[in-house]
């Protein structure tokens, strides 16, 4: 074989390998998932079921849980959006799947938290918020027993399983009706979040909390009241 052939055998050889590793390095890539971070009108799946869910607990949606988000799925998502003060665009982007309880990442419920049980960093998060917005200005005691009046409904049959689902049910918070809930919570909401998480209950089992002083609603005035911190009575 002649220098010519050698190199020319060398060059194709050389050029089957690049092409092949080329082909093989298309394949690799075109396979790897594309995970979305985003659910709007034509995406389906686990995540739109599960938000399907949410919305449906909560009085915003009333269509089929059927993990197809269609055009009812966008009105329910743009009426929850308003209604928490967020960009109402049907576009359940990070901002509404943090509202929702859900991760931005995935879809998912996000991340546990080191030391405050099962809960996500999502839920800690979501009850601080609810901490701040509904009792700061109390003492740490009465925020945390506002934050145990939320788990102590995620445990009852009564309400929602979730500490989103019980938060945003139609109606149960003013601070969301209002808009409050959208405030970032300061150190203190996340510690008294991260208290109630933790077992303490100053609330005693209570579902009810209300300021005696401000309330018109005569039913929850009916409720046997079980302790009073600082401004609010918590009641069963």
């Amino acid at each position: 074989m002649t220098i010519k052939k050698t190199i020319a055998v060398i060059l194709t050889v050389f050029a089957f390998f690049v092409a092949g590793g080329t082909v093989i390095a298309a394949e690799v890539y075109n396979e790897t998932p594309v995970i979305e971070t985003a659910l709007k009108q034509g995406s389906s799946g686990a995540e739109v079921k599960t938000m399907q869910r949410k919305l449906k607990n909560w009085g915003y949606y009333s269509g089929a849980v059927d993990g197809i988000f269609g055009s009812q799925t966008k009105k329910a998502v743009i009426y929850f959006q308003r209604k928490n003060g967020l960009v109402a665009d049907g576009i359940v982007g990070t901002q509404t799947l943090k509202a929702l309880g859900m991760s931005a990442s995935s879809g998912g419920s996000g991340s546990t938290v080191s030391g405050v049980g099962n809960y996500t960093s999502s839920d800690v998060y979501l009850l601080a918020r609810l901490i701040h917005s509904e009792a700061r200005g109390e003492t740490y005691t009465g925020q945390v027993a506002v934050g145990a009046v939320v788990l102590n409904r995620v445990k009852s049959a009564s309400f929602p399983n979730t500490i989103s689902g019980v938060i945003y049910q139609s109606n149960a918070f003013t601070a969301v009706s209002d808009g409050q809930i959208n405030l970032a919570p300061d150190s203190t909401s996340i510690r008294a979040a991260k208290d109630a998480m933790n077992g303490w209950d100053p609330s005693y089992g209570s579902l009810y909390y209300y300021n005696p002083v401000k309330t018109t609603s005569k039913w929850i005035l009916s409720r046997r009241t079980v302790i009073t911190i600082g401004n609010h009575v918590f009641a069963v």
